[in-house]
């Protein structure tokens, strides 16, 4: 577990905002937990990046932990020309490079976490559940249940319960974060 001090800037150069870097944004997949280890290389390669991170708090034995973790496990935002890309590769610590085909939404899509990060907020990773799809609750009195997602709300969603003989269905709300996505 790294000291506070030893973390990466969630941002870098940190006086920047990702709005304001130029070039080509990349999508760094890392290999499992290295994405604190490619920032620091992008540091030293001054190729600047986005990795948003958040405190977690954990207790074991009567002791508190705080750890600074990333919020899209094994992801690292990064921009700049090709020969930074390649300077990433040669990390070691990448498996992969995604292309961004669609740049300004994947910046429109993040300034917000990035708004969110610089006020001081905590950010948890969430599991990413879309209208349609077909997902189980996970806790809770109801935890078992499948269903089809019909409607989002601030932090409730209407799961589907439809009896297919019957042609027949009903709906209950239910938290958001009890759901999970039915793996196909």
């Amino acid at each position: 577990m790294l000291k506070e001090t030893e973390n990466p800037p969630i941002i870098w150069p940190q006086e920047k905002s990702i709005a304001d870097f130029h070039g080509t944004w990349w999508v760094a997949h890392t290999r499992s937990r290295n994405e604190k280890a490619v920032a620091w290389a992008m540091v030293t390669r001054e190729i600047p990046y986005f990795l948003p991170m958040s405190w977690k708090v954990s207790r074991k034995k009567n002791r508190t932990f705080r750890s600074l973790l990333p919020v899209f496990s094994s992801y690292v935002f990064f921009c700049g020309q090709e020969k930074d890309r390649l300077e990433v590769l040669k990390t070691n610590r990448v498996a992969t490079i995604i292309p961004v085909f669609e740049q300004a939404r994947l910046v429109a899509e993040l300034l917000p976490i990035e708004k969110a990060l610089r006020a001081g907020k905590t950010l948890l990773p969430h599991e990413y559940i879309k209208v349609g799809q077909k997902c189980k609750v996970a806790a809770g009195p109801l935890m078992g249940i499948e269903g089809i997602v019909v409607r989002h709300g601030e932090k409730k969603m209407r799961l589907i319960l439809a009896v297919e003989m019957l042609g027949q269905a009903t709906s209950v709300e239910i938290d958001a974060e009890m759901l999970e996505p039915v793996e196909k």
